[in-house]
């Protein structure tokens, strides 16, 4: 019979979803069930994350689309070892860093990267799926072409992009005036056709065919500097991660000049910690966790865009840092960027993510996060296409004086953190979240109550998080008790109450792999549309 203590019944909230043939974690049922369907027609692990990404294209509009960026981390079980996939193109070969800032940055021709996330979804499928790229494409056509029911998240982020967004094929496609409530149907036709046409001729269609030099035109008519050289040149890299130990597994993350490793700093300066001793959402625990945030965020930022060699010198030495983080003396210091000039309310724009996890009956496990930028990222479409244009320079640190400024056709380092932790060999969990540089965080208190309180998946992904920010500044769910609270103060801690369950502490899907059962759990985060769905 199971021990169960008073904190095992204490979050309540939806149970986990069990499986054994395969599990699909997504931002949203349908597109969960897309990839769903690929694992019951035969299709593995690759074949389903492509099919729930571009779903994810049709149903989630505002966080996800072909013309956004992003990476993935993946274990293949033949191979029996974990790789990376960045499909985060360089910034534009005509970036003209001196023109941009925070405004321009955000809305407009001037404000979007290459597209990568079509090149990704193809290269994962095409190198190690079962099925064809055009199967994985079916499920997102049908659902563009149909339409589906909206959701209350759905009419927040449209609504809430009337005032910024001025193009006019957005207002004609997205309706943000049309009184849209939960239940209506929304179709996507122009999307549909896109769809269709990419998987009867090929991702070079938007890659140097036809899509690209539609693209191009719309740039250059609006000022913006994307080329179709700049579609030309995009090749996602496949890369090894970089990894690091946490009791009993290893965590592998995509390597610099991702900026993961902020993840594996945290978990490696709290390994030297009996966290699971302190009680669960206890001061104790909290405090430790969010100082360990800290000091992993300063390491980062001083540490930017260095190399994959230099970032496992790091977490090969942090006992200055262990130190630090039990010594008790308050821990202020950026969370965000070198320039130090975040703000929450107006960075919020930058939190619109989505992760999905993936695993299947053969063993493969694949969490893949990505983006537009902000909701519907630059705002600009591709007239007649249904593709939105991602606005991810946005992300980056336009501050000419930092040391980490972007620069034309470089890398772009971006907080993305898709991960997957293995035991012996053998994928166990992955886990991945949205929330820009909230990321970093919130996947680290996750694993903090799985891992050491041992709570189930799912509500270990339900339970309170924070948000921290530049210098003392903690957004915390107010699910944390008020004693829990003053003390948190007292601690050091400027606190700030969030609601009970808040979308800006991100938007989190994972799934778990039993090391002797080989059961899967599954799990997708109660603050957005998230579902877990079995094959």
């Amino acid at each position: 019979m199971l021990d169960l203590t008073n904190a095992d019944w204490s979050l309540g909230g939806r149970a986990s979803v069990r499986g054994k043939n395969g599990m699909v974690a997504a931002a949203h049922p349908l597109a969960a069930n897309a990839g769903a369907e690929m694992l019951r027609r035969g299709g593995n692990a690759f074949d389903a994350v492509a099919a729930t990404a571009a779903a994810l294209n049709v149903v989630e509009p505002f966080m996800s689309g072909l013309a956004g960026a992003g990476a993935a981390t993946f274990l293949r079980a033949d191979a029996g070892e974990v790789a990376c996939i960045d499909f985060i193109p360089p910034a534009p070969a005509e970036l003209k860093p001196a023109e941009m800032n925070g405004a321009v940055a955000m809305t407009g021709p001037l404000a979007s990267c290459t597209p990568g996330n079509l090149a990704g979804w193809y290269a994962l499928q095409n190198q190690y799926g079962n099925l064809s790229f055009a199967d994985a494409l079916q499920p997102a056509i049908r659902l563009a072409s149909d339409g589906y029911p909206v959701s209350k998240f759905f009419v927040a982020e449209t609504i809430d992009q009337i005032d910024r967004i001025k193009d006019q094929e957005w207002h004609r496609v997205f309706q943000p005036q049309c009184g849209w409530k939960p239940g209506d149907i929304i179709k996507l036709p122009d999307l549909a056709r896109t769809l269709e046409n990419i998987a009867e001729q090929g991702i070079g269609y938007l890659y140097g065919g036809e899509l690209g030099e539609r693209l191009a035109q719309r740039m250059a008519e609006a000022g913006g500097v994307l080329t179709l050289r700049d579609l030309e040149s995009v090749q996602p890299i496949i890369e090894a991660p970089i990894k690091a130990s946490y009791r009993d597994r290893l965590i592998h993350v995509p390597p610099p000049p991702a900026e993961s490793f902020q993840f594996l700093l945290a978990m490696r300066i709290l390994d030297s910690f009996d966290i699971g001793s302190l009680g669960l959402l206890s001061a104790q625990h909290l405090d430790l966790v969010f100082r360990a945030i800290r000091l992993s965020a300063g390491l980062r930022i001083k540490h930017n865009r260095c190399t994959p060699q230099d970032a496992e010198a790091l977490l090969a030495d942090l006992s200055a840092q262990i130190e630090r983080a039990g010594d008790g003396v308050p821990v202020v210091g950026l969370t965000e960027k070198w320039s130090g000039d975040a703000d929450y309310a107006t960075d919020a724009a930058k939190e619109n993510t989505t992760s999905m996890s993936v695993a299947d009956a053969e063993g493969n496990m694949i969490c893949l996060t990505q983006s537009l930028g902000a909701p519907y990222g630059s705002g600009v479409m591709i007239p007649g296409t249904g593709v939105v244009l991602n606005n991810f320079l946005n992300w980056t640190d336009l501050d000419p004086a930092s040391p980490n400024a972007l620069q034309p056709g470089q890398r772009m380092a971006m907080c993305l953190a898709p991960s997957i932790s293995t035991r012996n060999g053998k994928g166990i969990l992955a886990l991945g979240t949205p929330g820009s540089y909230g990321i970093l965080q919130t996947q680290v208190q996750a694993m903090v109550g799985h891992v050491d309180f041992g709570l189930d998946l799912q509500d270990a992904i339900d339970m309170p998080r924070a948000r921290l920010w530049d210098g003392r500044k903690i957004y915390l769910e107010r699910r944390v008790s008020h004693p829990v609270c003053v003390e948190l103060s007292a601690r050091g801690h400027e606190v700030a109450l969030l609601p009970e369950f808040s979308w800006r502490a991100g938007g989190m899907q994972a799934v778990a792999r039993d090391s002797d059962s080989g059961a899967l759990t599954g799990a997708a985060d109660s603050r957005r549309d998230g579902a877990a769905i079995p094959a």
